[in-house]
């Protein structure tokens, strides 16, 4: 299957877009630089919008979440917009119990931790993802030449979620199950897979020009389970959206050990977390993988001098990579000031584009 005709990479709108020359290893007409979790709770524009509107109710309202996408490319003129979702939305329309609650995450009615618990999770079907789709189609119709990338939680998160419950700082039980019944794991991070999957190509499919696979639990594995036990169903979701010829990209924290791997099972960009150079990220990589990175978020309220003399580093680093997108190497803290991201943005445009080494 290929992309519909009025896409935006096939109409030509983002085909030339420096993210998405950057991520095709190409040299952009200006450095693309967006920022994870930009759009959110350190917007007051998102507050005011969002006040008393449940999380995942204002992931499904496709007018809601399409304005919250907006917000961050308006107020800080950044190269991408990132659907504004969660990762345990698809969970949540395939008929999974779970609520985001305020100041904890998402939390399951029950966890899923038997054959019999994974039998009984429902599919995903095309109707259930109609607001998801409306809201892509609605935020592209006014992004014009700004790409929006699609976004979904890679399956070792989602099943760490559906193990544990709910947040967990060690994903202990998600980790035994792994190994203590590793067919019902199997069972659980290919329905997984099949989810986020699907979750994804309709974004793509509704006019995303780029998707991100976002593991924010892998950090917790050793290389060898990731590869055993994770990379196969890491690599299934992502086959969801191999034969439509977007760029991929795959970013985790806590991953340094994990790059080669996660790259592996089919992206085209890998994402570096903050506590990896880049150029050492590049090394690893082999010099063959465009990076998106890494700007320490920690570094967000330090003084402005800092905070310049750090992002002028990470730049520096990232030219070492066949391509390069400046980000955080996590998501925007909530207390962020809006005006720094605003000035750190103006400040990597403003940066020359040197000739990589």
């Amino acid at each position: 299957m290929s992309l519909p005709d009025n896409h935006p990479l096939i109409d030509g709108r983002t085909t030339h877009s420096p993210l998405v020359a950057a991520y095709s290893g190409a040299r952009p007409s200006r450095r693309p630089v967006w920022f994870m979790r930009q759009a959110g709770r350190s917007l007051p524009e998102y507050r005011e919008l969002r006040a008393d509107v449940p999380m995942l109710d204002a992931c499904l309202d496709p007018a809601m979440a399409s304005e919250i996408t907006l917000q961050p490319v308006r107020r800080h003129d950044v190269d991408a917009a990132i659907f504004f979702s969660d990762i345990v939305v698809p969970l949540r329309l395939a008929g999974v119990d779970v609520e985001i609650k305020p100041g904890v995450g998402p939390v399951m009615g029950a966890p899923v931790r038997t054959a019999d618990d994974v039998a009984r999770l429902g599919a995903l079907t095309p109707d259930a993802l109609t607001p998801v789709a409306e809201g892509v189609a609605r935020t592209v119709a006014a992004l014009g030449g700004t790409p929006l990338i699609g976004f979904a939680g890679a399956p070792f998160t989602l099943a760490a979620y559906l193990v544990e419950g709910g947040p967990s700082r060690d994903h202990l039980a998600a980790r035994t199950l792994m190994h203590a019944d590793p067919e019902t794991w199997e069972a659980l991070t290919t329905w997984a897979a099949d989810v986020t999957g699907q979750f994804l190509r309709a974004q793509v499919l509704a006019g995303a020009s780029a998707a991100q696979l976002f593991d924010s639990w892998a950090g917790a594995l050793s290389l060898a389970d990731y590869v055993d036990r994770v990379a196969p169903a890491s690599a299934r979701a992502l086959s969801h959206v191999a034969d439509l010829g977007i760029r991929k990209v795959h970013f985790g924290t806590g991953t340094s050990e994990l790059l080669g791997a996660m790259r592996d099972v089919g992206a085209d960009v890998v994402g570096v977390d903050y506590r990896l150079p880049l150029d050492e990220a590049n090394r690893r990589l082999g010099g063959t993988t465009p990076l998106q990175g890494n700007i320490d978020p920690a570094l967000l309220a330090a003084p402005w001098p800092v905070l310049e003399a750090h992002v002028r580093d990470v730049v520096t680093r990232g030219a070492q990579a066949p391509g390069h997108v400046v980000n955080l190497g996590h998501g925007v803290p909530p207390e962020t000031n809006p005006d720094v991201l605003t000035r750190v943005a103006q400040l990597v445009h403003d940066l020359p584009l040197d000739d990589r080494p």
